[in-house]
């Protein structure tokens, strides 16, 4: 997700960003070892799209988080599952 934010943003608009980082309305999770097996298994799964490395940490930590909206402005969120079933609400929606 703060790939995609940093990614969309003008460069003198990165401060804002920043900020709002900073204010704790966003909280950045951590990923470990242990995630790497899902996230090696959703890479295998998606690998016709391909999904790469970051798309498939997000759907891990939505997963393993709860969470069921994601920040992007990668379409291949309109096709990746949460547990196999559940959209993704993705924002901006399109």
């Amino acid at each position: 997700m703060l790939a995609e934010l940093f990614h969309i943003l003008e460069p003198h608009e990165h401060a804002a960003a920043w900020r709002l980082l900073r204010s704790g309305a966003m909280i950045v999770l951590p990923i470990g070892d242990e995630d790497l097996p899902d996230i090696e298994q959703l890479m295998q799964k998606y690998r016709d799209r391909p999904m790469d490395f970051a798309d498939a940490t997000l759907v891990r930590l939505a997963r393993r988080e709860r969470m069921k909206s994601v920040f992007t402005v990668d379409d291949d969120f309109l096709v990746y599952r949460i547990d196999g079933r559940q959209r993704f609400l993705v924002l901006p929606e399109r």
